[in-house]
C-alpha cells in the first residue's frame, strides 16, 4: 500500500470510530522522517485507545501492516502510531491545541476527503 493510500485509510478508520477534526498533512519534501501525518482528536483516553485499536487491528487484518512503534499507551492524552511512511497522532483537544502540529507544519498541503456523490433520485 502506498503512503497516500495508507494515510487515507488511517483517516477513514479514525473516522469510523468518531475521531474529530481529522487532518492529513502531506509532508513529503518537508520531512525526511515520514510522508504523511494523520492528526485526529479523541474526546477521552478510552476514545483515543479505541481509535488506535481500530487502526492497528484493521490494518493488520486487511493489509498485514503493523506499526513500527506505538507511543502513549499510558494515559498521556497523545498517542502516536508510527507506520514509517505515515505517522498518526491521536490527541485530546487540549493537547492538540497546545502543540498545534498543523501550524508547525503549516507549509504542508492537506489531503481533503473525497466528497461522496449524492445518490441520484429515481424517477419513474
Amino acid at each position: 500500500m502506498d503512503s497516500k493510500k495508507l494515510a487515507v485509510t488511517i483517516r477513514e478508520l479514525a473516522d469510523s470510530k468518531k475521531a474529530e477534526n481529522i487532518t492529513v498533512l502531506d509532508v513529503r519534501g518537508l520531512s525526511t522522517v515520514t510522508d504523511f501525518f494523520v492528526i485526529a482528536t479523541g474526546t477521552s483516553e478510552p476514545h483515543l485507545r479505541a481509535i488506535a485499536e481500530e487502526i492497528v487491528e484493521k490494518l493488520q487484518e486487511t493489509a498485514g501492516l503493523r506499526p513500527r512503534a506505538i507511543d502513549g499507551e499510558v494515559p498521556t492524552h497523545w498517542m502516536v502510531l508510527d507506520y514509517v511512511d505515515v505517522i498518526a497522532h491521536l490527541m485530546r483537544a487540549e493537547v492538540r491545541a497546545k502543540y498545534d502540529l498543523e501550524s508547525l507544519w503549516g507549509d504542508a498541503p492537506r489531503l481533503r476527503p473525497r466528497r461522496r456523490a449524492k445518490p441520484k433520485a429515481v424517477v419513474d
